[in-house]
Parts: structure tokens; sequence; C-alpha cells
């Protein structure tokens, strides 16, 4: 039975429950913050103005990292580096009505959800449409072609499309499940499971949030992520649900699919799980095929990045695990640039980035083997929840640029533009120990083999 703040009676003093930190909240709080489970940060203060922000910023969030501060004072290391490519802040986008949770960027266009239920455009760091979702926060955004899905803390997925005329007009065309398939599985008995408390629930429906989207274009499929347990499988073009999978013990946190009918999912339960998917006729089965991960820290995020053949899992205790696809997945190391837990991961080229509740996102490059630790952005003033990549108007094959967007529970998006071809933090502390005959390896995050 629903508690009156419509969460299940477990969660009755734990509004938003997150899978990556523990934070014990009045409900009414809770509809401004949200909470992150199984992480051992507890530091809410009910009486703290709402100007000061979430709790994540209050401490220990609101700490000081030793990136924050340039690590490369000499004169001479300005010369030293002239002509070298950098990486840096574009500007913010800030919109002080909500924290932000997802990201989409397609076509110079940026897509911003939050808990202010408000989803937002941008175009040239300038707002350019909103619509409102009038349920739940936005947890997720996903594009294909002119359609935009979001997924929200009720647990459903809600569909909008492009007005073809008027492109600042997003018109929502559906929901899934639709009305119409929840009265036909609703007759048949067959149709229901048991979700928590030993309710049951028909298998369609998501019965908690919305944590994360992914989409398989080639077979035009979307897949919902949900701290529910499960994942589902839905045709775009039908809307119908093809599949519900139990997918893990605890809150599944991420789902990304990969090639060869691949998919990866990342769970609460400390888990990174691989999938088989195999198309039956008009429907799929998803079959597990090996479980790369298994620890006590819940798993907070997972990309897949070199056109599928590395996978990273993200996780509360700060670290990114990688496996690389030669024949099969093996466990490939450990890429530690985060004091407190990651929230977020993105893959693209040879980069890989991550974003972390010590409001820092570290860039890291994958030479062969190896990664290399190329910047740590700094600048937001909460945890950073959200990523996403695009290529920049000016990447060419000889200079790959990237623009990329991150999110935080600071209420901002900050743009920042990344180049492959940027020394990374090791080059430039041997750089300035020869100007300065001082150096400063000891705070350069790390790839451990």
């Amino acid at each position: 039975m629903s508690s009156e703040n419509g969460l299940p009676p477990k969660l009755g003093q734990m509004a938003y429950s997150d899978p990556n930190l523990s934070i014990s909240m009045s409900s009414a709080a809770g509809e401004e913050y949200e909470a992150i489970r199984n992480s051992s940060f507890s530091s809410f203060d009910p009486s703290r103005m709402s100007g000061e922000g979430s709790p994540m910023m209050m401490s220990p969030w609101n700490q000081t990292t030793p990136f924050n501060k340039a690590q490369w004072s000499s004169s001479n290391l300005d010369d030293m580096t002239h002509g070298m490519p950098k990486n840096g802040l574009i500007g913010s986008l800030v919109r002080e009505e909500g924290h932000i949770y997802s990201l989409a960027a397609t076509r110079d266009l940026l897509y911003t959800g939050s808990d202010s239920k408000n989803i937002r455009v941008w175009k040239e760091m300038k707002e350019y449409s909103a619509f409102k979702s009038n349920s739940g926060l936005v947890k997720a955004i996903i594009i294909s072609g002119d359609k935009i899905f979001s997924g929200h803390q009720d647990g459903k997925v809600r569909v909008w499309r492009v007005n073809p005329k008027t492109p600042t007009i997003h018109k929502r065309t559906g929901t899934l499940p639709t009305l119409m398939d929840i009265l036909k599985c609703s007759i048949k008995p067959k149709n229901y499971v048991e979700v928590k408390g030993k309710k049951t629930a028909i298998w369609i429906k998501h019965t908690d949030a919305i944590s994360c989207l992914a989409m398989n274009e080639e077979h035009g499929l979307l897949y919902s992520a949900s701290w529910d347990k499960t994942f589902k499988v839905w045709r775009i073009e039908t809307s119908k649900c093809l599949e519900s999978v139990k997918a893990h013990d605890d809150a599944v946190n991420s789902v990304v699919t990969g090639a060869g009918g691949v998919v990866f999912t990342g769970s609460a339960d400390g888990t990174v799980k691989v999938w088989r998917r195999e198309m039956l006729g008009k429907t799929t089965k998803h079959t597990l095929m090996d479980t790369l991960l298994k620890h006590e820290c819940a798993v907070t995020a997972v990309a897949v990045g070199s056109a599928g053949m590395v996978v990273y899992g993200g996780s509360s205790d700060g670290l990114v695990n990688f496996w690389e696809c030669e024949k099969q997945l093996t466990h490939g190391g450990i890429l530690r640039g985060h004091k407190l837990a990651v929230l977020c991961v993105a893959a693209a080229g040879t980069l890989v980035f991550s974003g972390s509740a010590d409001k820092t996102i570290c860039v890291w490059r994958r030479e062969g083997m190896a990664h290399t630790c190329l910047s740590v952005l700094t600048g937001h003033t909460g945890p950073v929840k959200c990523l996403a990549v695009e290529k920049d108007k000016e990447y060419t094959s000889d200079h790959p640029k990237w623009v990329v967007y991150s999110g935080s529970l600071d209420k901002s998006v900050k743009v920042w533009s990344v180049s492959e071809l940027a020394p990374d933090l090791q080059q430039m502390a041997m750089l300035q120990q020869g100007a300065e005959g001082d150096s400063s390896f000891c705070s350069i995050p790390s790839a451990k083999y």
C-alpha cells in the first residue's frame, strides 16, 4: 500500500530515493530534494534555506578537491604549452528552477530535465523552447529522429514530437505504456506479476521511478531501466512493451546497448550484467550472459565506448571499472580520479568522462590498453548528475574535439570544450617539474591495471 505521499511505505521518509546515496529526510523536503541510497553520506538539515541548494551541496559534498586550484603556476608553463589544444569551460546555462537530472544533445540542441517537471531546450547557449510534463521529475531523456522520450519519477515514459513547421513547439504524442494496452493487459490474470510487498501489477508497467533510457536504432527498440529492479523493452513504432526482464536484486541505475545485440545493466546491488538479445518474430528475449562486476558499492552508471569494444562502470566508491572486449569481455582496470561517488559516465571517441558527487568531471583518454587523465573539469558547486557529449563544429579527423554538457544538482548546466589532443596531466606535471623543479604527480588521477 502506498503512503500519503505516493511512495511505498518502506520509503515513506525517503522521497525520491536514488540508488547512489542515502539521506534520510521528511516527505516535505523530499519534494525538492533527491536522496541517494547505499552510501555513507548523510548531511541533510531541514532548516537549511532553499537558496543554499540541495543536501548534496552541504558537507561533506561541499568540500575542496585537490584539483580545484590551478596546479601549474609557472609563467614559463604557458610558453611551453603554447599551441597545444586546451580543455575548458565555454559557458553556463542557469535557470533557478530545479536540480538537473537528465541531458540529451542533438543537432545543436540541448534538452535538460529537472525536478521542476519542465524540459527545456537550449540552442547556442540560449533558451530555445520548453515544455512541461506535468508529472514526476524528469529522470532521463533520449532522442530518436523527431521524437523525444522522457523517463519520469512516476515510472512512465512520455513521448514528444517536434512540430515540423514550428520546431520550438513540442507536443506530447503518447505515454508508455499506453492506456489502451494497460486496459487490455489488466483483463488477464496471467499478466500480473508480484512486486514490492507481495502486491501484484501488470508486467508492462514500471512500479518505481525510471532511472535510465537507451535506444537500439537498428531494430527500433527503446529500453527503460527502473528502480523496480527491471528493465523493459518497447517497440518504438507501435509503443508496445515487448518484454520485461527482472534484471537485478536492487534498483537498476543504468542500461546501455552495445554491438551485436548485447545490452549492459548496472544496479544498486553492486553488479554489472551482460544480456544477449534475440529477436523472436515481433518480440524479444534477453538472456543473461555474464556478470562483470559484483561488489558492495552501488553501480551508478554504465557506458560503452570505442565502437563497443570497452565497457565502463562507475560506482558509489568513486571508481570507474572498465572491461575490454576482444573475444570476450575481460577486466581491464580501474580509473581512480574521484573522492566521492561517480554519478554518471559518458564515452566519445577515445575519451571517457566521469562526473561525480565531488563536483568534478574527469576526462580520460584511452590509448591502446591504457587510460590517462587529460583534465579535471571544475566549476560546479554541487554533484555532477548527468553528462551529454556531441561533436564540436570544428571536429576533424586530425583534431577531434567534443562539446561536453554537464548537469548538476547546483541547478546549472555547464558547457565544456574538450580536445582529444590536449596534453594529459602527467605531461603537464613533467613540464612543470622542468620549469620549477617541482612535481604534482601525487595528485594526478590514475588508472590501476
